[in-house]
Formats: structure tokens, C-alpha cells, sequence
């Protein structure tokens, strides 16, 4: 797809991995739809990227909130045509700790926004995608889901975050399997040891200890790195139904 014909909705877009893939699709010509609950921060980077962009309070995880973003999407720029779903939560409970068993509610918490979440925009994303003229590859829409290599490698207190990547991973083939015939391709990107927000808030040498990680290059990864990856998925025709580890080699012990 070219970038300078799509339209994209970033979850997640107001800070972190979303905002750096929202700023490189607005950077290659594209347009943006910036869903996120974060409503002040949001609307500023909405603002800053100028009339190519927008942003619609959005909570993934209820139909009525993705459908009435998905409308605004569509008032604002006729069409839908990527989705990159960015947002996500993570905590660090054990299955069995000194408080006793990880409370289920937690768990249920996280599979429903990272992985029923990234379910719901999908789906609810390509009943719009699927009405799109399509273009020479055939294509009407390209999704992306965020896993991680906690799906793969997961760390101790991990098992809520674990399970919700690994289904993102594991959802990718079938769903690209389902949404073939209306032109729509679907990928996955597993990101290793990043430099988010939430990396910042370690001490420095936390950070440091964990940049050692990577086989190569010795550091955290950089959100524009991997907004690299994400432009390069909308781009490329030919790559679907894939899982694309992004991690400088780590793999966590």
C-alpha cells in the first residue's frame, strides 16, 4: 500500500510505540487516527501533526467506543485503511506469590485489553477496510497487531502479559486467513527490550543492565525502530500472515 494513500489508526498513538508509528506514517504522506484514552495528550499530538491528523478517545475494548472512533475516522478522511494496534497494559503478578494466587480479575484484565482488544479493533476495523476499492496487489487494508517476546520467552510474573501476546502471535495466521478474500493482509510485530515510557521510569542503571541484553546492538530498542518495521508492513504487499520478532537477537533467559 502506498503510504501517501492510507489511512491509518494508531491505538495506543498518544505516547510510547503507538506515537513513534503515528509520526513515521504522518512523516511518509499517510494520515492518522490517533485512538488512545489519554485524551490530553491525544489531542495535542493530533494538533501538532496538523490536519492529516485526528484523535478519538477510544477505549479498544468496547464495541461502542471503536465503532464510534471508526466513525469519526471515516467523517474525518472518507475511509480506514491500516490499523496498528499499539495499546496495551502490563503488570508483574505470579501465579503463586506471597500474597497468594494471582488474582484472576488482574489476569482477565489484561487478556481483555491487549488481546480481546486488539480482536475488537480488527474485526470492527475490517468491516470498514473490506468496503475499500482495492488497489493494483488487490489489497483493501493491512492490520497489525503488537505481540511481544514475552509471548515466546516469558519472564517471571509474566503469565497474564504472556498469555495475551502469545494469543496476538497466534491469531495472526488465522485471521489473515479469514480477511485474504477482501484484500486485507494481517501481521504481527513481537518487540523486544524498547525504550517506552514506562522502560524510562527505571533507575539508569536498570536500563543499562538491560540494554546488555540484545546480541546486537547493545542497547534498548528505539520506538523508531520498530515505527520503521510497522510503515515498512503497510508498505510491502507481499508480507502476511507474519510474526516478526524485533530485538537485536535477545533472547530472555
Amino acid at each position: 500500500m502506498e503510504l501517501n494513500k492510507t489511512v491509518a489508526v494508531v491505538t495506543g498513538g498518544a505516547s510510547g510505540l503507538g506515537e513513534a508509528c503515528a509520526r513515521d506514517i504522518h512523516a511518509g504522506g499517510g494520515k492518522v487516527a490517533i485512538f488512545d484514552l489519554n485524551e490530553e495528550k491525544g489531542t495535542a499530538l493530533a494538533k501538532e501533526l496538523g490536519d492529516v491528523a485526528i484523535f478519538a478517545k477510544v477505549d479498544v475494548g468496547d464495541e461502542d467506543s471503536v465503532t464510534q472512533g471508526l466513525n469519526a475516522v471515516e467523517a474525518a478522511f472518507g475511509f480506514v485503511s491500516a490499523a496498528v494496534n499499539c495499546a496495551g497494559i502490563a503488570i508483574a503478578v505470579k501465579t503463586l506469590g506471597r500474597d497468594g494466587p494471582h488474582p484472576l480479575s488482574a489476569y482477565r484484565k489484561v487478556i481483555d485489553i491487549n488481546l480481546a482488544g486488539s480482536f475488537n479493533i480488527a474485526r470492527l476495523a475490517s468491516e470498514r477496510m473490506q468496503k475499500n476499492v482495492l488497489n493494483d496487489d488487490g489489497e483493501a487494508g493491512v492490520i497489525i497487531n503488537m505481540a511481544s517476546v514475552a509471548a515466546f520467552d516469558g519472564q517471571k510474573g509474566q503469565a497474564a502479559y504472556a498469555a495475551s501476546k502469545g494469543g496476538i502471535a497466534a491469531m495472526t495466521l488465522p485471521m489473515s486467513r479469514d480477511l485474504a478474500s477482501y484484500g486485507i493482509r494481517v501481521n504481527t510485530v513481537a518487540p523486544g527490550l524498547f525504550l517506552t515510557p514506562m522502560m524510562a521510569s527505571l533507575p539508569e542503571a536498570a536500563q543499562e543492565d538491560l540494554g546488555q541484553q540484545p546480541l546486537m546492538p547493545k542497547r534498548l530498542g528505539k520506538p523508531s525502530e520498530l515505527a520503521h518495521l510497522v510503515r515498512f508492513m503497510i508498505e510491502n504487499p507481499y508480507i502476511n500472515g507474519e510474526v516478526v520478532r524485533l530485538d537485536g537477537g535477545v533472547r530472555l533467559p
